[in-house]
């Protein structure tokens, strides 16, 4: 009887199921639509011959409290648009008087009020942004092919061009671009835009950090020729080796191609190509020589310039910077150049005080400042791909990052027939969340690893994608941190979270066969960082402990209008539930920074400045001793003061 009540209760199961999936799900609720008429996710690149129009700025908005109730026909050319709201784009819903901001650490935005049921989000309180915007095209534009790129929506976004459908997209973390060349026309055009606050995305998106909607990378229409370059992938090894290979439209039949380095302020020209493609791809493998690589310390980039033509001559020319340099794992050790590097990392988050998601590319070199006089040398893109210019910036002034996939399903717990890392449904979204940041950021030097993404379980689909990744992508190290936690074998580096140091020492001294790395470590929240010194012993005792990443940078806190009256001030920092207790909330679990939100220095902020420190000092009144802590770079461009004080008075300096 038991035995017939289980498999009764299976068939009926799997019945549901079926029935289920058999009826029409809606793009937001089916996990294997994530994309429509989205162009191939390429290398970032922009063309010489390329027009641009900025799209950012106010829009005519339209929020709406349910799904059911959103407006319809609103993307008509003929539609009304006068009563409705404006918001910036780019610009988070929540911190422009649309919703209130949620912060949770576990669990979906959702959590208390409704139970989980993949692929299906919440329906309650499941808001509408609707957009419209009037552009004027110019009538240069005529005969180009005219693309709209948008740089991150959360969850997704449907768009349509003068009142026509033109495609759908979900990853709120990775620009999606769209051809829309047949829908406009030169002069006025409507551009509408519909995303929801939560779609099936959301369950490979429930990361630690505050839960906003909108867009929050910037917005474009640009012209591309329409033969030319349609992506670029270089890489380039210590020793001077490099690949090349070009994609390219049909009609192309020649493409030059030089590799520039500077000396000083001179371009010197290292290398000059002329391919002939073949079935629209031109290749080349070959050495560069003399090369200088490139470093966190010493970040060496050489500028890759392409041109293509066609019988009538040249179509379009680009040009990109990228650098020489190996990374590897030898011996249990992670090496760049060759050189066991120490990662001196810090967890980054994109968040701006004031703004939500939305990071400017002076705040971006602030932190990056702010980085470097901590002694941090690497970031992981914590938990999901970075604006593009993050990286350009990692590449200019010497960061190393790990890259991480816009996965994270941490809400449904990592249990077998439960998390998402196992379920076939999920598979495809997977694969392309991962296969699309690699596309994008393959060119950037600063990027020595690849992450699958965060707490996300374990199972075949992350498995597929480690076996992409490591089939794609030779040069760089694959790691995820689940593989640790359940003791699977597809990572190339040990990267747990929060190991103690007798637990590192443990694993140093009982296997020790792949470089330990933290992925997260040193939780940088209220009076914290008393044992960090602990940590870096042990890292500088054994070889193959390399470091790993604080989490995290900066307290992850909004700042929020009050009542002067009250408050004492105009304003305040604000976290988990300080707008409202309805929604889920963490509290401030997400202020743990080596920073304040304002960029001020914690008091561990020093802590850290200094176990991170890459100069090292010992000795006493009749030697000095001076150890360089840097691998490829000396101490040319340091000068050291120096006092030796008796009875509080300096008697030499």
């Amino acid at each position: 009887m038991d035995r017939f009540f289980k498999f009764f209760l299976t068939l009926c199961f799997t019945v549901s199921c079926a029935f289920v999936y058999a009826r029409k799900l809606e793009p937001w609720q089916d996990p294997n639509v994530f994309e429509e008429n989205r162009l191939p996710m390429r290398a970032t690149f922009t063309t010489d011959q390329q027009q641009t129009i900025s799209l950012n700025g106010m829009w005519k908005f339209h929020w709406n409290e349910t799904v059911e109730g959103r407006l319809k026909g609103f993307e008509s050319i003929t539609y009304n648009d006068s009563s409705w709201g404006e918001i910036p784009v780019p610009g988070a819903w929540e911190l422009n008087g649309y919703g209130d901001p949620i912060y949770v650490n576990i669990g979906y935005a959702w959590r208390g009020h409704y139970k989980n049921n993949p692929p299906y989000p919440a329906m309650e309180h499941n808001y509408v942004g609707q957009y419209r915007k009037v552009v004027d095209i110019d009538a240069s534009w005529a005969g180009k092919q005219i693309c709209l790129c948008i740089g991150s929506a959360t969850s997704n976004v449907r768009v349509w061009v003068n009142g026509k459908m033109v495609g759908y997209s979900e990853d709120s973390k990775l620009e999606a671009r769209f051809d829309i060349t047949k829908y406009v026309r030169t002069g006025l055009n409507v551009i509408a835009m519909e995303i929801f606050r939560w779609c099936d995305g959301s369950y490979l998106e429930d990361q630690d950090f505050w839960r906003l909607s909108g867009i929050a990378r910037g917005v474009y229409l640009y012209t591309r020729e329409k033969e030319g370059i349609e992506d670029v992938h270089v890489k380039g090894s210590m020793e001077g080796l490099m690949d090349l290979e070009l994609s390219l439209s049909r009609g192309i039949s020649k493409v030059e191609a030089e590799v520039v380095g500077e000396e000083g302020n001179v371009r010197l020209q290292a290398l000059s190509l002329s391919l002939t493609p073949s079935k629209c791809k031109a290749k080349w493998s070959g050495k560069v020589p003399a090369v200088k690589p490139w470093s966190a310390e010493d970040p060496k980039l050489y500028k890759l310039i392409v041109k293509a033509y066609s019988a009538k001559g040249l179509e379009e020319s680009t040009s990109l910077d990228f650098g020489f340099r190996t990374v590897e794992i030898k011996n249990a050790q992670l090496l760049v150049n060759g050189k066991p590097i120490l990662i001196k990392g810090v967890d980054r988050h994109e968040l701006d005080p004031y703004k939500g998601y939305v990071v400017s590319e002076e705040d971006m070199i602030r932190d990056i400042r702010i980085m470097k006089q901590l002694n941090v040398n690497a970031v992981r893109t914590c938990h999901y791909p970075d604006d593009p210019r993050w990286l350009s910036l990692c590449d200019r002034y010497g960061i190393y990052v790990v890259d991480e996939g816009n996965i994270e399903s941490h809400g449904m717990g990592y249990k077998d027939g439960v998390t998402l890392a196992q379920n076939p449904q999920f598979a495809a979204a997977h694969l392309i969340r991962d296969q699309r940041m690699v596309y994008r950021d393959f060119n950037h030097p600063s990027v020595i690893i690849w992450s699958l993404g965060n707490e996300a379980g374990s199972g075949a689909n992350f498995l597929t994608c480690y076996n992409w990744l490591k089939k794609y992508d030779s040069s760089r190290p694959v790691q995820y941190e689940n593989c640790i936690r359940t003791k699977t074998d597809f990572t190339d580096i040990v990267c747990p979270m929060y190991w103690s140091p007798d637990k590192c020492e443990q694993y140093l001294k009982e296997d020790g066969r792949r470089p330990l790395i933290q992925c997260e470590y040193a939780h940088a929240m209220g009076n914290s960082m008393g044992n960090f010194s602990d940590y870096w012993d042990l890292i500088r005792k054994y070889p193959s402990y390399q470091g790993g990443f604080i989490w995290d940078f900066q307290d992850q806190a909004l700042l929020k209008k009050v009542d002067a009256s009250k408050f004492g001030t105009d304003h305040i920092f604000a976290f988990g539930g300080d707008y409202n207790t309805y929604d889920p909330s963490d509290g401030s679990f997400n202020c743990n920074g080596v920073i304040a939100a304002d960029r001020s220095w914690h008091p561990h902020a020093y802590e850290v400045r200094y176990q991170y420190r890459n100069i090292h000092t010992t000795g006493d009144l009749s030697v000095l001793k001076v150890y360089n802590e840097n691998f490829f770079i000396s101490l040319d461009n340091v000068r050291m003061l120096w006092d030796v004080e008796a009875d509080g008075k300096k008697v030499l300096s």
